[in-house]
């Protein structure tokens, strides 16, 4: 794409004024945000606490004034989520989220800024206001094929996830955003050209979860996947930049924000499970399962959800020890009656299960409805599944075949990740650190992509790098 005509960036550096029309948060987007908040942190994985947090909420509230709100120090609620997804967003009432994996990906606290400012200026814009406000994320939809959309089944799987504001927003009000941003982390002191480097990053950071799909896949949405990214946007970034006067230059490395990170965890928490590739474990729960092929498994706060082309499952806990029962009282809460299959009995690993399949509309289409029911020692689980009609468990035997307990052993030996900041030694390559690197494969592409480096790019001694290390 062209670079934009200068009257086009003069144009995006005027948008901002328009925005600040609103000069106070609304009573009632407060109380909207007020509402929604509680249910989106359990969605996200709960509040993250660690010493990051209070940094986070530091930089949020000091560029939230800029915004020209009224009490913006007071009205923003700035929370870090522990998430292992790369994201950031906002909702009505003045409450901005950022992600823990999201400030991993980070190299300064200046591109902390710049994301803060950009969720900023979603809520001064009250962008909000302009588009469908409520959505399902996070639920068993969440991947979304329509198969089931519109039908009755389809409303009660949706309602046992969290109900969630979208993320996503159209492209004028990403640009807005932008301008707005750059203009508050600017009057905040930050270097204006860290929008840029930071929507490099996250296209970058993109890219390698496009080529690890299957590996790392997670249905609930990032960053890439809510704020529409590209080549362009990241020109336009830069080009605003340069339109604040301030020249560009090569900051030093900023060791402070890098020094703060060493220690925060990444990735999964293993309090709530662990995904590795298409296996996902639980030591608390001490069970195990593998999803199929292609088919990819996102972690919430309450259920699993592992959707694919085939269909969708979701499994969560059940109630009681009897499958029978576990299984009528699921079909219970999906709305749709006394289930007309029969109750089949099974054996996976050693654990007891059964299952039964009944025919439900959707979208005026028939589907097959499945809950299977597992009773281990300690508890029951039960695997809501939705496939085409006449496919029953069909692409989801191999899924249900592969529940099984966890040993303690196996379970005590389930640690998660962290990141640690070391130091570049003389003689120290990409090549030689990235092996140092926590994953089993492509560790060299997320060595690079985590620390923003160039593929080939020379370290210099007493440079510090992040890596990601067992805890």
């Amino acid at each position: 794409m062209r670079f934009a005509t200068a009257a086009a960036m003069l144009a995006l550096v005027a948008a901002p004024v328009a925005a600040q029309t609103t000069r106070s948060i609304s009573a009632s987007d407060k109380a909207q945000g007020a509402q929604a908040n509680p249910e989106l942190v359990k969605q996200y994985g709960g509040r993250y606490t660690g010493p990051q947090a209070a940094f986070v909420e530091r930089v949020g509230k000091r560029v939230a004034v800029q915004s020209g709100l009224s009490n913006a120090q007071g009205d923003f609620t700035v929370t870090t989520l522990n998430s292992p997804v790369e994201n950031a967003f906002a909702i009505p009432g003045g409450y901005i989220y950022v992600t823990r994996q999201l400030l991993a990906l980070m190299n300064s606290e200046a591109e902390l800024a710049s994301v803060l400012g950009h969720e900023v200026g979603h809520v001064a814009a009250r962008h909000s206001q302009s588009r469908n406000t409520r959505s399902t994320i996070g639920s068993i939809l969440a991947a979304g094929a329509g198969l089931l959309t519109g039908s009755n089944i389809a409303t009660q799987l949706v309602g046992t996830g969290a109900q969630l504001y979208t993320l996503k927003y159209g492209r004028d009000q990403e640009y807005q955003a932008d301008g707005l941003g750059i203009r508050y982390m600017t009057a905040a002191g930050y270097d204006p050209y860290a929008s840029a480097d930071m929507l490099a990053s996250l296209a970058a950071s993109s890219d390698l979860a496009a080529r690890t799909a299957g590996k790392d896949a997670n249905a609930i949405p990032t960053w890439a996947s809510t704020h529409p990214n590209s080549a362009d946007r990241v020109r336009r970034a830069a080009a605003l930049a340069k339109q604040t006067g301030r020249p560009e230059t090569t900051p030093p490395q900023d060791t402070a924000y890098l020094r703060m990170l060493d220690g925060m965890p990444y990735g999964d928490d293993p309090k709530e499970g662990i995904v590795d590739g298409q296996t996902f474990r639980h030591p608390g729960l001490k069970l195990k399962f593998t999803a199929p092929n292609g088919y990819a498994i996102a972690n919430g706060s309450d259920a699993v959800t592992i959707v694919g082309q085939g269909g969708q499952a979701e499994m969560r806990l059940a109630q009681g020890s009897d499958l029978g029962q576990a299984i009528t009282q699921r079909f219970g809460q999906l709305g749709t009656g006394t289930p007309s299959g029969q109750l089949q009995n099974g054996t996976a690993n050693g654990i007891p299960y059964a299952w039964v399949t009944t025919r439900a509309a959707a979208n005026n289409r028939a589907v097959d409805a499945t809950v299977v029911a597992y009773r281990f020692p300690s508890a029951t689980y039960t695997f809501t599944l939705v496939t085409p009609a006449g496919a029953g468990i069909g692409p989801f035997q191999p899924l249900l075949a592969s529940v099984a307990p966890l040993s303690t052993a196996e379970a005590n030996g389930i640690r998660g990740k962290k990141i640690s900041i070391v130091t570049v030694r003389q003689g120290d390559t990409i090549d030689s650190l990235s092996a140092r690197m926590a994953f089993p494969d492509y560790k060299r592409e997320r060595f690079i992509t985590l620390n923003g480096l160039a593929p080939e790019q020379a370290l210099v001694p007493g440079r510090l790098v992040k890596l990601v290390v067992n805890g």
